[in-house]
């Protein structure tokens, strides 16, 4: 028996079928040689800012603070490049920049690496040994 026009209108309409599934998507690659104590491949970040490594942390911290000093004082840095006087000129600013980045990595690791130092060097120097 067909339902009337007015039973049809009320008839709850079947769903549509779900699409195929998507084909699975390959594992992630994971580099060669990678490997945890267990012999099992390890996977690697692929954006370094996921790292979980403190050292790369403080690495990328102390550039930052460094780039920041460089990009808020570019005439200043550029008078300290060319009367030597770099160091003489930013000491506030390196001193707020170290506080900051102790602050934020430990005083433990600060004091045992020269990631600071290093950025200081590379990006405020202009890879002048100044500090």
């Amino acid at each position: 028996m067909r339902p009337s026009l007015g039973e049809r209108e009320t008839a709850a309409p079947t769903p549509p079928t779900p699409p195929p599934s998507a084909a699975p998507s390959a594992p992630a690659a994971t580099p060669t040689g990678t490997r945890s104590p267990s012999g099992t491949p390890t996977r690697v970040p692929i954006n370094p800012f996921l790292a979980n490594d403190p050292n790369a942390k403080a690495r990328r911290l102390a550039r930052a603070l460094i780039s920041d000093l460089v990009t808020y004082f570019p005439q200043k840095r550029e008078e300290g490049l060319r009367n030597g006087t770099t160091k003489e000129l930013f000491r506030e600013e390196i001193k707020k920049s170290y506080e900051e980045f102790v602050e934020q990595v430990g005083k433990d690791l600060a004091d045992s690496t020269q990631h600071f130092q290093d950025a200081l060097n590379d990006i405020l120097g202009g890879g002048q040994k100044i500090f």
